[in-house]
C-alpha cells in the first residue's frame, strides 16, 4: 500500500449533464484503479457552476489558480446555462484555466469506436478509414480575446475580434503536432489554414508550419489544406489523413464535424495539455452541458470515459498506457452491446446503467472481479 501512487484530481463538474458525466468518470476512474491496484485517485470537486455563480456573482473565486495547481490534473465536466450568456462562462471560467494553466496544446483523438454506426456509408463499410488526431491551439489564435466593442449600445456600434498569431505560439504547436505525427504509424500530418484571404496571421502560420516542416523531412510526411476545404476532405476522403493540426477557431469547429463523423458528439474526448507539466492539464468531453436533456439520466457518458482514459495515460507517463488501452478495451466492449448504449447510438440505456456496464467490463478486462 505504501507504494501506491496517489493521482489528485481537481474534479469541475460544472452545469447540465456535466455533472453526471463527471460521476460517471469518477466511478469508471475508481473501479480501474481498484482492479488495477498499483494506484489511486483522490479527488477535490469543485462547484463552480452557473448555478452558483447566478447565486454569488463569480464562477472561480481570487485564488483558483492556486487551487487547482496542488493536483496532477483537472477533471472538467461542462459549462453553460441558458440563463449565463455563452461568452461569460467561457470567459469567466474555460478559458482562463486553458490561458493560465499554460495549456497551449488541445488534442482531440477521433476514431469510430466498435459498436457505433457512423453516418457516412464508406465510414459504415471500412471504419479503421477514420483514425484521427486533432491538434488544436488552444492559446491565441481567434480566442486571444484582443478587441473591444465602441458604441455598444447605439445604432452605430462597432465591434473588433482580433485572431492574435505569434511565432513563439505557433512553433510549439506545431513542433507538438509533428512529433504526434512521428509517434503515429503513418507520420502524416496535415496542416489546415486559410492563408488565401487571411494575409497577416495565417501567413505566418503557414510560414513557421513550413520552417518547422524542414526538421522533419524524410520522417514525417505533410501536407496544407484551406479549412473550407478540409470540411469536404473529410466527409469524402478521410482514409488520407491522419493527424490533423489546425487554429483555435478551426480545430474547435473541424472536430465537431470529426465527432458526428465518428459516430456522435457524446463519444468524443479532449485533453488541454501543458506540455512542460508545470501545471495541471485538463481533461473533458467536448459536448457540452446540454441543457436539454440535463436531469433526464440520458446523457453518453463515453466522451467521458474516453477523456478520463486520456487522463490516465498522461498521468503515467508512458507507464499507465496499457492501463488506458484497457479501460477503452472495456469502453468499447460495452459499447459493442447494443442494451448498453444510450438514446444518441440508436440505444435505450442510462448513463447509470452504461456506466454500470463500463465498471463491470473494467474488472473483466483486467482479470479481477
Amino acid at each position: 500500500m505504501s507504494n501506491k501512487k496517489v493521482y489528485k484530481i481537481a474534479a469541475i463538474p460544472g452545469d447540465g449533464i456535466g455533472v453526471d458525466i463527471t460521476e460517471a468518470a469518477v466511478q469508471a476512474l475508481d473501479k480501474l484503479a481498484e482492479t488495477n491496484g498499483t494506484f489511486s485517485f483522490e479527488y477535490t470537486t469543485f462547484d463552480w457552476s452557473s448555478k452558483a455563480y447566478l447565486e454569488r456573482g463569480w464562477y472561480m473565486p481570487p485564488d483558483w489558480a492556486t487551487q487547482l495547481r496542488k493536483h496532477d490534473a483537472i477533471y472538467f465536466g461542462a459549462v453553460g446555462w441558458p440563463s449565463v450568456p455563452d461568452h461569460i462562462s467561457l470567459w469567466q471560467m474555460i478559458l482562463p484555466i486553458r490561458q493560465q494553466m499554460n495549456q497551449y496544446v488541445n488534442v482531440r483523438p477521433t476514431r469510430i469506436l466498435r459498436g457505433t454506426r457512423a453516418p457516412v456509408s464508406q465510414l459504415q463499410e471500412k471504419p479503421s478509414d477514420l483514425d484521427w488526431i486533432i491538434v488544436r491551439e488552444n492559446s491565441e489564435g481567434e480566442y486571444a480575446g484582443q478587441g473591444g466593442t465602441t458604441h455598444g449600445h447605439g445604432p452605430n456600434a462597432i465591434a473588433t475580434e482580433l485572431a492574435i498569431f505569434t511565432r513563439v505560439g505557433i512553433e510549439r504547436i506545431m513542433r507538438f503536432a509533428f512529433e504526434t505525427a512521428k509517434s503515429r504509424p503513418r507520420k502524416k500530418l496535415t496542416m489546415v489554414t486559410k492563408s488565401n484571404a487571411q494575409r497577416h496571421g495565417m501567413v505566418l502560420w503557414d510560414t513557421v508550419f513550413n520552417d518547422v516542416a524542414k526538421e522533419y523531412e524524410g520522417v514525417v510526411e505533410h501536407d496544407k489544406m484551406l479549412v473550407d476545404a478540409m470540411t469536404v476532405r473529410m466527409v469524402n476522403k478521410p482514409e488520407t489523413m491522419d493527424t490533423i493540426v489546425a487554429t483555435n477557431l478551426h480545430a474547435d469547429i473541424l472536430s465537431d464535424l470529426a465527432a458526428a463523423l465518428a459516430g456522435s458528439i457524446g463519444i468524443a474526448p479532449s485533453s488541454n495539455l501543458d506540455p512542460t507539466r508545470e501545471n495541471p492539464s485538463m481533461f473533458e468531453p467536448i459536448h457540452g452541458s446540454a441543457p436539454d436533456i440535463a436531469g433526464q439520466g440520458i446523457a453518453n457518458p463515453v466522451g467521458a470515459f474516453w477523456s478520463a482514459a486520456e487522463m490516465v495515460r498522461w498521468l503515467g507517463k508512458g507507464e499507465l498506457d496499457g492501463v488506458a488501452d484497457q479501460f477503452m478495451e472495456a469502453i468499447e466492449n460495452v459499447m459493442g452491446d447494443p442494451k448498453t448504449r444510450t438514446r444518441d447510438m440508436g440505444g435505450s440505456a442510462s448513463t447509470t446503467e452504461v456506466t454500470k456496464a463500463v465498471c463491470d467490463e473494467i474488472g473483466r478486462v483486467c482479470g479481477r472481479k
